[in-house]
């Protein structure tokens, strides 16, 4: 009750920002945050709950930008629209995501790494162009129902993820990851449950999609089915903490403000820096910042007891 209490109070003072200031370089901030904490949370289900590593979220992400562009441009509400393109996202994964689960470990993510890349080229080459919102929306463009709409998609997000983690489902996933075998002994249908997993990632990776792509005034077609869209939230998941609700947001905040640092600091030097803090934390800290905080309160509790 407390972490409900705290998320609802955290929720409320974002939804207030807009009354305290109107620069927009803090609400570009905070819809990036938002978004990667989306498009992280998708792929951490996935990979960090259910032990499926994912390198093709990039697919799924760009079809829910694609479907929700053109949908809304058609005329649907936002809101509407962001449906529409989490859902084309799933069914994307029911043609072509499901039956990549007959790989199984380092395959797995050979697989679903070649599915983005298909995916990526074969947008580049049927849409080559660029996506624009029309003049009349222009003249009135405002970040404020952008802002909204990534802080509403983003506490549902965590929302469901949280439900999820209390459930006898969190727990049959969690069993996957850890022991296939272990998990099919006692009963526990593994083959269903990573498509219930995937089910539930895909579609958060299209809302996520649907929320860049009314965030992003212009751009190529391909452009969110890029490559970084894969591998951006396997580093954001681990940096925070895989298989937790709190560290794909912590891992996104640490992300947007160490990108924004180094893009006006190091330019293009700042993939090879976020490669090499990818690495340290692969090394170092493999449970992420979630698990260096649990370690550090175990160790002062030890200290109490023993000073006692």
């Amino acid at each position: 009750m407390k972490r409900i209490i705290l998320f609802v109070l955290l929720f409320a003072c974002l939804a207030s920002v807009p009354f305290f200031t109107t620069r927009e370089y803090i609400y570009s901030l905070i819809i990036l945050v938002c978004l990667y904490t989306i498009l992280s949370h998708s792929w951490n289900l996935l990979g960090g709950f259910t032990g499926q590593i994912s390198l093709g979220h990039s697919t799924f992400f760009g079809m829910g930008a694609l479907v929700f562009r053109y949908v809304w441009l058609k005329g649907l509400p936002p809101y509407l629209a962001l449906g529409v393109g989490a859902l084309s996202s799933l069914v994307l994964a029911c043609l072509i995501g499901f039956p990549s689960f007959k790989l199984k470990g380092h395959y797995f993510s050979i697989g679903t790494l070649a599915l983005s890349m298909i995916a990526l080229i074969t947008i580049q080459n049927i849409f080559p162009g660029v996506s624009f919102v029309p003049q009349e929306y222009l003249k009135t463009y405002s970040l404020l129902p952008i802002y909204y709409m990534a802080i509403i998609a983003a506490a549902v997000t965590i929302g469901v993820i949280y439900a999820l983690t209390r459930s006898k489902l969190g727990l049959a996933l969690i069993s996957v990851r850890e022991d296939e075998d272990a998990a099919e002994a006692i009963g526990v249908n593994t083959f269903r449950h990573k498509v219930i997993s995937m089910s539930l990632s895909t579609l958060i990776a299209g809302m996520g999609g649907g929320v860049f792509s009314y965030y992003v005034a212009s751009y190529y077609y391909y452009v969110p089915f890029n490559l970084d869209y894969s591998f951006d939230p396997v580093l954001i998941t681990f940096i925070g903490g895989p298989g937790t609700v709190i560290g794909p947001v912590i891992g996104s905040i640490c992300f947007v403000l160490l990108k924004e640092l180094f893009a006006i600091s190091l330019g293009q030097m700042n993939v090879l820096i976020f490669g090499i803090v990818f690495i340290l934390t692969i090394l170092f800290l493999p449970e992420g910042l979630v698990g260096l905080m649990k370690k550090l309160r175990k160790t002062k509790k030890v200290q109490a007891v023993e000073s006692a």
